[in-house]
């Protein structure tokens, strides 16, 4: 009797133990443009609630516009579960598409726009003007390697990642990327649960155009990296929200 009520609990803790996996929450981390997923290497969030899957991608195929490349991209989530998108920059305006088609149960944009508009103006003029038709592919590699590590203000910090990250990209990839962001096509945000967060120097998406929820101060559009303190404090407030 005694050893049949061992067995029993033994028995019951397993399927407690069955229950608790089974209520993990997936979250799925896309990185930008000019990053990879060495971009959340500083994110702590808790591994016993949660599943972390980094989702890299290769070049948009030329005939691909940010719609369609995010739907390509969200084949790799699986959506049997519940799960949560966090998205910095370029990967932010996927997670933005993809919400809009799967219904996440929680957005996280991190220094990213939620539409064409909460670009910065210069990306709507260059989107009339189409550099990126005559400008060489390894051109633009070679400039995002040079401007990006400048033009942001924290820019000493980690650049040698930020360097190496960029020097990773195929050349393609910047063309490309470049390409779907000019032309996309998203005017209106209707999906629900995105949360915004911007830092109020950020000089790659400037905050004024970018309607957000959580302002760092002083963050730049590197912050993911330069700033994990308070990252890390908003994204799991949010997520123990």
């Amino acid at each position: 009797m005694i050893k049949l009520s061992i067995f029993a609990v033994a028995l019951l803790m397993s399927f407690c133990s069955l229950a608790q996996v089974q209520e993990k929450q997936t979250v799925y981390l896309l990185p930008g443009q000019g990053s990879d997923c060495r971009i959340f290497s500083k994110l702590r969030i808790d591994t016993a609630q949660y599943n972390l899957i980094c989702l890299e991608y290769d070049a948009p195929r030329s005939d691909e516009s940010m719609k369609h490349f995010s739907m390509r991209i969200s084949k790799a989530i699986d959506t049997t579960t519940q799960f949560i998108l966090i998205g910095v920059s370029l990967g932010g305006m996927i997670s933005t598409e993809i919400a809009h088609h799967l219904h996440p149960e929680k957005v996280i944009l991190i220094s990213s726009a939620k539409t064409r508009k909460e670009l910065p103006k210069r990306y709507l003029i260059q989107r009339y003007i189409q550099p990126y038709h005559i400008i060489p592919k390894r051109v633009i590699k070679a400039g995002a390697i040079l401007l990006q590590p400048i033009i942001e203000p924290d820019r000493r910090k980690e650049k040698k990642i930020f360097v190496d990250m960029l020097k990773s990209k195929h050349p393609n990839y910047f063309k490309e990327t470049v390409r779907i962001i000019l032309e996309w096509e998203r005017q209106q945000n209707n999906a629900e649960n995105i949360i915004h967060i911007h830092g109020d120097n950020d000089h790659t998406i400037p905050i004024k155009n970018v309607k957000t929820d959580y302002v760092v101060s002083t963050g730049s559009h590197m912050m993911t990296l330069t700033q994990p303190a308070v990252i890390n404090r908003i994204i799991n407030n949010i997520l123990n929200d």
